[in-house]
């Protein structure tokens, strides 16, 4: 990756946008008009979460498809979807409806019951109009099922198999006749006609809903390259255990471990986080099986995804190269809080969470690991072809990783609050590598002004005093305010001078949560919590709104200008 020039933009979640038009979550409107908002402020990036379709925790890492994208992000409006009549969208998104969706925190079910609702009248309609008249339009969905034959079929197959099983996605409960691709197979072709028809029709349903979401991704990265921004995205390491993935690809995961990561000191969201560390759940991957199939389903997903984005972001590269794994499901966490190691090997048949397929515990094993991580992403980069990659290469990072991603020329991440001195004070972003991307917070921190008052919360509430001082006076040093006092607020002054040193890293990309941005304490995630808060926090403001409250304005402003005076502002991305 060419090291010039140096780039400055944000992060957003797509489900945190909100816009004047919006059905109570954000979507491809959103995004087209933030990526707007980032070329009338001179910046050149927009990032965002993973955008594949999720499950009922609505965690974009936690995919119920990871090549299918998250109908959820679709603008669903007779402006945006030429198969839907103003009526149809008058007769069921009532204002009512409308207006309560569009306050506060985003309301999965009815957000998404609403969309679906709309979408099945969308498709109603185009099968009426295009799909039986065989028109251009429907040549077009044609072409779309022929070029995605190799994953879209089971996909569909797998939607209309959880319909069949109360909407239910666990598919290892699912009657044995919908356990595999080939049994459910043979279970359709044991139905009668009209049945058959009618199921048929729902595959065709589901198969036209990724049509849409694809044709309105890939014209948004057009969009944003004419306005002169690089779209990223973000692919999540693993996928759902209860996913259309595993159901069709089975040979190629072991479900015997759910992937996660061990414990660390910078996440404390609840005891057994803090105790046994983050269990994702996903299955582990078997890599003598995707090697023997050459990475295809590997190559499928990335393939998927360069034709969206301008440069993505491959999360928790480090599982690449060695995964922590648990040997039990995150619905028994409960019943391994209270146990010591002995006693949860005595449960486990000795089976203990670590990392797989080996420890970093003897050169041999050090070698291994480093090798598979360099067969993968080498694969990932052919895969990816001019689609850049970013590594996000952040928690317990061996030495070899880093040499790995130098050798190969791919990007990691440098979050100032991991980078420390032997004194525990932040190191100088200067000297961070010019082949990297400096973020303060990712959507699974809380932003700084939100880590700010915490510090002095536990102050005034006198726990670990002594600790949350120094780390006062670590941010102020870094924020080169050392000779003042900290302020109890988070204040503009502070705000700047910490984003001031952000823009003044050496890395070629700085990436800023737009939380950090506005100075804001909401969260988008809290690792290892299960609620309705997480991933459903929602901008206050639309985005037309962004600019016209002039204390969010000024904010804008500020950061753009601290970015052009450390040269990232140039005119093209």
């Amino acid at each position: 990756m060419n090291p010039e020039p140096l780039r400055a933009g944000i992060l957003e979640p797509v489900f945190a946008i909100r816009t004047e038009e919006d059905l109570g979550l954000g979507d491809t409107e959103g995004v087209r008009q933030m990526i707007d908002w980032c070329a009338r402020h001179h910046l050149h990036i927009f990032q965002t979460l993973p955008i594949n379709e999720t499950i009922d925790d609505n965690s974009p890492y936690n995919a119920l498809s990871s090549l299918a994208i998250e109908p959820g992000t679709i603008a669903v409006s007779p402006r945006h979807l030429p198969d839907l009549t103003p009526a149809q969208f008058q007769q069921k998104a009532r204002p009512r409806l409308l207006q309560e969706l569009r306050l506060g925190r985003v309301n999965y079910p009815k957000a998404k019951a609403l969309k679906g609702a709309l979408l099945q009248s969308a498709f109603d309609c185009f099968l009426r109009r295009h799909w039986r008249k065989n028109t251009s339009r429907s040549a077009h969905f044609r072409r779309f099922l022929l070029e995605n034959t190799s994953w879209l079929s089971d996909y569909a197959l797998f939607r209309v198999l959880m319909e069949e099983n109360g909407s239910r996605p666990d598919w290892e409960r699912w009657p044995p006749e919908h356990r595999t691709p080939e049994h459910a197979q043979a279970w359709l072709l044991s139905l009668p006609e009209n049945r058959r028809e009618d199921l048929a029709r729902r595959q065709l349903y589901f198969s036209y809903v990724q049509w849409i979401a694809f044709g309105q991704w890939q014209a948004l990265k057009d969009f944003a390259q004419l306005r002169g921004v690089l779209l990223m995205g973000d692919i999540p390491f693993g996928v759902g255990r209860s996913s259309a993935d595993t159901w069709a690809n089975r040979d190629i995961f072991d479900l015997d471990w759910s992937g996660g990561a061990p414990a660390e000191r910078a996440f404390k969201a609840d005891p057994f986080t803090e105790k046994w560390g983050q269990n994702w759940g996903i299955p582990n991957y078997n890599w003598d099986a995707l090697r023997r199939g050459g990475f295809g389903w590997w190559r499928a997903r990335l393939g998927n995804v360069r034709r969206i984005f301008h440069l993505y972001r491959i999360d928790h590269v480090l599982g690449f190269f060695r995964i922590y794994s648990f040997p039990w499901t995150p619905g028994r966490n409960a019943e391994f809080l209270p146990l010591d190691r002995t006693q949860a090997a005595a449960k486990t048949g000795g089976r203990l969470p670590g990392f797989k397929p080996f420890p970093d515990d003897t050169p041999e094993h050090k070698e291994a690991n480093q090798r598979q991580g360099e067969e993968f992403l080498r694969v990932v980069q052919e895969a990816s072809g001019d689609t850049a990659v970013i590594a996000e290469d952040l928690g317990v990072v061996p030495d070899y990783v880093p040499i790995t991603l130098r050798k190969l020329g791919i990007p990691g991440f440098r979050i100032p609050l991991f980078l420390r001195e032997r004194d525990g004070s932040y190191s100088d972003p200067a000297q961070y590598p010019r082949l990297s991307l400096t973020q303060p917070a990712t959507h699974d921190h809380p932003p700084l002004a939100a880590d700010w008052a915490e510090c002095w919360r536990q102050i005034d509430a006198g726990q670990n005093v002594a600790e949350n001082w120094r780390e006062l006076r670590w941010v102020m040093d870094f924020a080169r305010l050392g000779t003042e006092a900290a302020p109890r607020e988070f204040t503009a002054g502070l705000h700047e001078a910490y984003l001031r040193r952000v823009a003044q890293s050496n890395s070629r990309f700085v990436v800023v949560m737009i939380t950090d941005v506005f100075g804001q304490t909401a969260r988008f995630n809290t690792p290892g919590a299960v609620s309705d808060e997480n991933w459903s926090t929602r901008m206050e403001q639309t985005v037309a709104g962004l600019d016209q409250d002039p204390g969010l304005l000024a904010k804008t402003e500020t950061f753009t200008r601290l970015m052009q005076e450390a040269g990232r502002g140039s005119s093209h991305a």
